[in-house]
């Protein structure tokens, strides 16, 4: 098992294009320099000694080195004791609305991105419990299956998005099937839906599927996102708005929060529901209720310990400069009488 410490470094790999590109325009600008002096078969006469292939060599190193620079700056780290770990939680599944509707701009800066920056803080929190994610709009489809690994809810969530769901809609009954699904079959009064969305669709078989998740002993909790007035739904290019979706008709489309449908899925399976607002989402009274539940042992193998290895990195790449540094553009004149580089100026 393997992990960076330092992820945030591995950004500097951007360097590199920007490295070759600068590389590639300085042979370019020197050939054309060169050129201007007169042939290539005369100016490898005047500067016998000088060696593209050593230059292009040199390039290489160099970027190897700093590549490996990057590593170490990351740290990989390997695990090297596997134990078995006991720990109280609950199973969470949060069912998050990815249809157009959940781009209105009732909630800033949207209702997706607000109870994404909500569910980021709440993952944070978690101490025990196992999350898993299910992404819906006219379809629901698992994103995370349950896991107590943080970090990788973490990152999955950052990905979600609008139009992941090709199908437009808001299943809420499609969602609640599916999460249920995704818990394990074993028998236990701690397992809990979160459902955040705002409900736009009357969705008739959502309630059935509520009480169908209740009698399996799982609590469904509801966060409604957006406003009961309504607001416009926008058409967004490279972050600007370029106006508002419209019906086949031509009437601007109104997405409004649909309460009574949410509240009668918390209260069909013992859970709560809880409007969101620009101040509070609402996770915090959710977490809350979860709280309630018989929380299960639950074990888990894991690496305690993990090693350091950045040290092989760096030293591979402090052994890259320092033989980039010795290597001359030069050909010397012993090597020149091997022809090991050639000496052709272009």
């Amino acid at each position: 098992m393997f992990k960076f410490e330092h992820t945030i470094y591995f950004y500097a790999f951007a360097a590199l294009p920007v490295m070759l590109i600068l590389v590639i325009w300085y042979f370019v600008s020197r050939r054309k320099k060169l050129k201007r002096l007169g042939e290539a078969k005369l100016i490898s006469e005047l500067i016998p000694y000088s060696s593209r292939r050593k230059r292009i060599i040199k390039v290489i190193l160099f970027m190897l080195g700093f590549s490996s620079l990057v590593i170490a700056l990351c740290n990989l780290q390997t695990g090297s004791k596997l134990t078995e770990v006991k720990r109280e939680g609950a199973d969470i599944i949060v069912c998050i609305d990815v249809s157009n509707s959940m781009m209105a701009q009732d909630l800033s800066p949207d209702r997706l991105t607000r109870a994404k920056y909500a569910l980021e803080k709440m993952i944070d929190g978690l101490e025990g419990d196992r999350l898993g994610l299910v992404i819906f709009a006219g379809e629901a489809y698992v994103q995370l299956p349950i896991t107590s690994d943080y970090s990788a809810a973490k990152l999955f969530l950052e990905s979600i998005g609008p139009g992941m769901v090709p199908v437009q809609g808001t299943n809420v009954s499609d969602a609640i099937v599916k999460a249920s699904e995704s818990f394990s079959s074993d028998e236990g009064k701690n397992r809990a839906i979160i459902l955040i969305t705002d409900g736009e669709n009357h969705d008739s078989e959502a309630l059935k599927a509520a009480e169908d998740a209740n009698k399996k002993g799982i609590m469904i909790n509801t966060i409604g996102i957006g406003s009961e007035k309504g607001v416009p739904i926008p058409l967004i290019e490279n972050g600007v708005v370029k106006g508002y979706r419209k019906d086949k008709e031509g009437q601007t489309v109104i997405t409004k929060l649909n309460v009574n449908l949410l509240k009668s899925i918390a209260s069909k399976a013992n859970g709560v529901f809880v409007q969101a607002s620009q101040a509070d989402v609402g996770l915090g009274a959710v977490l809350d209720k979860i709280g309630e539940l018989d929380k299960a042992q639950i074990e888990n193998k894991m690496y305690t310990d993990y090693e350091d290895q950045f040290q092989w990195f760096l030293g591979l790449s402090l052994i890259l400069f320092f033989i980039e540094f010795l290597i001359s553009e030069r050909v010397s004149e012993w090597f020149k009488k091997i022809n090991l580089f050639g000496n052709a100026v272009k």
